[in-house]
């Protein structure tokens, strides 16, 4: 018995509390090989079939599959199976595989443990098969003492509110709201800039399909804004959030548009004394402070720029549907589920990065496209009033960087990751100049082309036949951008040592230089503060798992919707939207959810209110003290609320009592596990 544990607290195994004969059935998977090319797996049934309890103990190629799966449901059947124990891959993967092969048995799904064997043994100890058949066993064990004391526990059912806020006003947020919408549920979405759209707006065209940006993106949000389920808040953020999933409690803060009704735009920014940078075409043209984003946004009502605005009331003198003095709207919510499809920015290239800036004649990709709608068809393209002969873009701006060689980001790291969908969308611009300036040179600079979608290559082939150039460079020795000599013809000289002509190093004159800056996380600490979600290494919000909770963050009801979470082109964001959508369709679509029962719970005959769980706990009511009368006194007790608590335990830890738990996961489950541990193993040996 481990020193300092207190048998007379110990809880009694529930089949100790009925009469109930405990009847383990155990199960060693093979894993298609993943285990048993190490451990031996049947040696290991074979010894642990011989331990207290264990009426059933057997082996498998893989548990997971029908058969596998078939095995465990007749046992439980037929031999009266009433505890379960699985040794296989991670609990990540199947736990909730076995939980329902369980239930579909009849059986209770937390009389369930799950042992993993892959990532704990075989795979960490490849040098010692025989240490590992040993450690195997002990596992095992570990996992058969657990479950004799298991009790049966049912979920935590809690109504959940048919409400679901959607954050953000992109493709991403306007799919997801269309789909739950359409599931019958009713959807808030909100969009903190007056105007609808997201980064789709800025786009002519997407690849592969070449449909006009906008015309697909006013088509969604024709339904989104025409859905009786659907209420759409623009210029609106979310300022306070708490509760819990099926009963969140969100407030809005509503900024007024300024504008009232129909007004000559063109006469009221005429009046206006602000000129600013245009973020909708990247700061290459300017604007007013009282503008549309562009000539057919939605809504179609012009708005005011707060923060720009001098609120010199010139306009509003003019105009009696502008009001300067409105104030912001409060709005109060209940929602079962948030969406969050906050999008990206684009990097931003620093002072003199490959000469931006300091060169006019470096821009970016997004300029590039926001710039090419207003050349004149069938002139030369021009710049800057001079004529673009040779163009070079460069790729991995902002992406694929390395530490030493590019300037880390606020937070000291540089941004790692590939943006994935910059290689495709240089060459769907450089094949559209083609194709409008046959005589038109460009040179493609990259360290990789790394065009990864159904169709995408098509356009590298297409670029390639219509003689674009391509050089290739390394990530340690990358391109150099200088302005060329006042007296030169052309203004930009290139230089690069190309690894494809053995390290040559060319100097390539240009009348333009592209930067394919890459995709970054949208800056969203405050709501990552009020949601409680976290971000993850690369500063994209974080999901679950990527493969079997792709769009689920760590806090029940908070699921991501596209570019929140990653680099996406459009169609893997339309497809992420609905995705997310789902997910919260059936998580409310009932108008109940179940959680997971793994929550502290408390012994009020124990509990004597000291308060130190609720000193500890970091999850913002999940326990408090409680003051009530009993036997005529009054007393101070620790209160849970389950739909709150993560089951993490940190309350467990500090009770000088012992007066709290955590369900299904209770101290002398784990005394029990490690006294299995400790012990001596059935046998000398494990043969190999």
């Amino acid at each position: 018995m481990p020193e300092g544990k207190d048998n007379s607290m110990q809880t009694q195994p529930e089949g100790a509390n009925t009469g109930e004969e405990i009847r383990i059935g155990v199960y060693t998977c093979q894993c298609g090989g993943n285990i048993s090319d190490l451990l031996p797996c049947s040696q290991v049934a074979e010894t642990l079939e011989n331990l207290p309890g264990v009426v059933v103990s057997r082996t498998n190629m893989a548990m997971c599959s029908d058969i596998g799966q078939k095995m465990i449901e007749n046992d439980i059947k037929e031999n009266n199976v009433n505890r379960v124990v699985v040794g296989a891959c991670a609990p990540a993967l199947h736990e909730a595989t076995f939980r329902n092969t369980v239930a579909r048995a009849g059986l209770n799904p937390y009389l369930f443990y799950h042992v993993g064997l892959r990532e704990q043994n075989s795979w960490v100890h490849k040098n010692d098969p025989d240490g590992a058949g040993k450690k195997a066993v002990q596992l095992m064990m570990s996992g058969i003492a657990k479950v004799r004391s298991l009790k049966p526990l049912e979920p935590i059912k809690l109504r959940a509110e048919k409400h679901t806020l959607v954050i953000g006003g992109g493709i991403a947020g306007l799919q997801s709201a269309l789909n739950i919408a359409r599931k019958g549920i009713h959807v808030t979405l909100i969009e903190k800039k007056p105007f609808l759209g997201g980064r789709m707006a800025q786009l002519e065209e997407t690849f592969p399909d070449n449909e006009d940006a906008r015309t697909g993106l006013h088509r969604i949000t024709d339904q989104v804004l025409a859905h009786p389920n659907i209420t759409v808040h623009t210029y609106t953020q979310l300022v306070d959030f708490s509760g819990y999933v099926g009963a969140y409690h969100a407030t809005l803060e509503k900024k007024p548009h300024g504008v009232n009704g129909p007004i000559d735009l063109e006469r009221a920014a005429a009046l206006c004394p602000v000129e600013v940078e245009d973020e909708f075409n990247y700061g290459l043209t300017k604007r007013k402070a009282i503008y549309l984003r562009y000539p057919d946004c939605m809504p179609s009502t012009p708005a005011i720029d707060w923060e720009n605005c001098t609120k010199c009331g010139e306009c509003s003198r003019e105009f009696e549907n502008i009001s300067l003095d409105d104030q912001p709207e409060t709005i109060k919510l209940e929602v079962g589920a948030v969406v969050l499809a906050t999008g990206f920015d684009l990097y931003e290239p620093s002072m003199g990065e490959y000469g931006y800036i300091e060169i006019p004649e470096v821009i970016t990709l997004a300029q590039l496209i926001r710039l090419l709608p207003s050349q004149n068809n069938g002139q030369p393209l021009t710049f800057k009033n001079r004529e673009i002969k040779n163009i070079a873009f460069v790729h991995c701006v902002g992406s694929r960087q390395l530490d030493g060689i590019n300037e880390p980001q606020p937070d000291g790291n540089v941004n790692d990751y590939c943006s994935r969908v910059c290689c495709t969308a240089i060459l769907h611009v450089a094949n559209d100049l083609k194709n409008k300036y046959p005589d038109l040179n460009i040179f493609d600079l990259y360290e990789d082309i790394r065009t990864y979608g159904h169709g995408h290559e098509d356009f590298y082939i297409q670029a390639m036949s219509d003689g674009v150039r391509f050089l290739r460079f390394t990530g340690e020795e990358l391109p150099t951008i200088e302005k060329a000599p006042s007296d030169d013809s052309i203004p930009v000289i290139v230089n690069v040592k190309d690894t494809l002509t053995w390290n040559e190093e060319l100097e390539i004159p240009v009348d333009l230089v592209v930067l394919a800056t890459g995709i970054m996380p949208a800056p969203i600490k405050d709501l990552q503060q009020l949601l409680k979600s976290p971000a993850g290494a690369d500063r994209f919000m974080a999901e679950v798992h990527p493969k079997l909770q792709p769009v689920e963050t760590a806090v029940p009801g908070i699921v991501l919707s596209g570019t929140a979470q990653g680099p996406m082109n459009i169609q893997e964001t339309s497809a992420a939207a609905a995705a997310a959508a789902a997910k919260v369709s059936i998580l409310l679509g009932q108008g109940s959810v179940e959680l997971d029962p793994f929550v502290a719970v408390v012994d009020e005959s124990r509990c004597d209110g000291t308060g130190a769980c609720v000193e500890v706990c970091t999850y913002e009511d999940a326990i408090a003290l409680e003051t009530r009368v009993v036997d005529g006194k009054e007393v101070t007790k620790a209160v849970v609320t389950p739909a709150n608590c993560s089951g993490c335990g940190i309350c467990v830890s500090v009770c000088p009592t012992r007066a709290i738990d955590v369900q299904g996961w209770t101290l002398d489950q784990y005394y029990g596990m490690l006294e299995a541990i400790v012990s001596e193993l059935p046998c000398e040996e494990v043969p190999a």
